[in-house]
């Protein structure tokens, strides 16, 4: 029912998009793919006829046929030509030909429920048809002239993106992505405090792109002139805040000089439900803000905003090729146009809060269930030897329930120091059915590892 009322809402915004000529026609299509998809029959699912797998929920919308290289090609690439840091997931790396919405499909037609997201990247829905469309229309227009040049769009959306955000952040500077988008803040927070240190959280997004960061205890916060950066949740195993953390913490960096960082990255656009920015929910209001991921449904994109004073203190201008080109910003325009539209923020809201408390059931149902967390569309699931302890359960039993997952139907994200949290980052799209779908999985799953544990005993 939710998927229809949605449907119902996307109407209006077609025909504002497009019109009803030729624009029309392609908005049409769209719309009937959608309508085919959210109402269709099962397709082909990778549970094995010997094993009762939950029933996947119903998608009419058959892939493609695969003709591209063959799987032992792609993987002859990988060994000779990628870097041995390019990670892939599961003992079989999944081979993935096409996606439609919450759903991906790999070379042997095999459906696959997305609760990832591209890592928390598919916001609005892989191939959405309304940003499939615009993007369709953009491309044979205009795509790129880099910002020597202006053109329309990148106005609309910077306007579009600053109006999301409360004053003084009305400065916007349009990269390609989470990283970029974080040295950029960087670089801004030290010209305007001189500060060249940097507190951040360990397994944050920051980390990797800086290559270091110190704990952000208050303790440190107290004793040092640091410019920090806080990430949200995310990477570390969708760990939230104690109340009023970020609070004292902004607190105490104004009061040393410094800026607060948010990085929006993850936990933007609506995905936590209760408010459109993760900074929102702790009611504090940051210096500079990060964002990517979600910003483009899983085109290139990302964007830092700050103050006019932060934004003056640059010695230097600042330039990006491919930031802010005409698709890009298109791109990005539609995505926020569709998350007001299909009010997918609420739905983040209430199918969260709907997924957490069919999850919290599996942690009163199994020991290695430590704990569920999270808000919104991104939770976490902490996997670990027994209540009491907390000590993580092992690599290897953690991959068991993972690939089991993967094997109904299902695919997962990993997070925290030891991999030891299941991360549950969807696309918004996704429907209650879907959620049921999912949690049957997940206990099923357990349910194996119970009884491989009881064998092994």
């Amino acid at each position: 029912m939710r998927s229809v009322q949605y449907l119902g809402t996307m109407a209006p915004l077609l025909r504002s998009l497009f019109g009803t000529g030729v624009k029309g026609q392609i908005a049409a299509i769209s719309l009937r793919t959608w309508r085919t998809f959210t109402t269709g029959l099962r397709s082909t699912s990778p549970a094995s006829p010997e094993r009762d797998f939950p029933r996947m929920p119903h998608c009419e919308i058959q892939p493609e046929k695969y003709q591209g290289l063959s799987y032992d090609a792609i993987m002859r690439i990988r060994r000779e030509n990628f870097s041995h840091f390019e990670m892939t997931y599961y003992s079989k790396p999944l081979l993935v030909h096409q996606g439609h919405m919450q759903w991906l499909w790999d070379v042997e037609g095999r459906r696959y429920l997305d609760f990832f997201g591209g890592i928390v990247t598919i916001s609005v829905g892989h191939c959405h048809p309304v940003v499939t469309a615009v993007a369709q229309e953009q491309l044979g227009r205009l795509c790129h002239t880099t910002n020597i040049y202006l053109h329309p769009h990148i106005h609309q959306y910077i306007k579009q993106l600053s109006n999301l955000l409360p004053e003084p952040l009305k400065v916007v500077y349009l990269v390609n992505s989470g990283s970029e988008a974080n040295d950029l803040a960087l670089q801004l927070a030290r010209s305007y405090t001189h500060n060249h240190h940097i507190i951040t959280l360990r397994l944050c997004v920051q980390m990797f792109s800086e290559g270091y960061g110190v704990g952000a205890s208050v303790e440190i916060l107290q004793s040092k002139h640091y410019a920090p950066v806080t990430a949200q949740l995310g990477v570390n195993g969708t760990v939230q805040y104690p109340k009023g953390f970020l609070k004292e913490v902004s607190e105490i960096i104004r009061e040393r000089g410094g800026v607060y960082i948010s990085d929006e990255v993850q936990t933007g656009f609506g995905r936590l439900g209760s408010h459109y920015w993760g900074f929102q929910t702790h009611g504090v209001k940051p210096d500079i803000v990060t964002m990517a991921k979600g910003i483009g449904n899983g085109f290139p994109m990302g964007a830092v905003v700050t103050t006019p004073e932060i934004a003056a203190s640059m010695s230097h201008a600042t330039f990006n090729t491919f930031g802010g080109n005409s698709l890009a910003c298109v791109i990005g325009s539609t995505v926020l146009e569709v998350i007001e539209a299909g009010g997918l923020m609420g739905r983040c809201e209430a199918l969260g809060n709907h997924l957490l408390l069919e999850l919290a059931k599996l942690r009163q149902e199994f020991p290695m269930v430590g704990d569920v967390r999270g808000k919104g569309l991104m939770v976490g699931v902490e996997m670990v030897k027994d209540k009491e302890s907390q000590d993580p359960l092992p690599a290897k039993e953690i991959d068991e329930i993972w690939e089991d997952c993967r094997e109904m139907g299902l695919l997962l994200g990993k997070g925290g120091m030891y991999e030891q949290t299941f991360r549950i980052t969807p696309p918004m799209c996704i429907t209650e059915e879907d959620i049921d779908f999912a949690v049957d999985v997940i206990r099923v799953a357990m349910q194996n590892h119970v009884e491989r544990r009881s064998k092994a005993l």
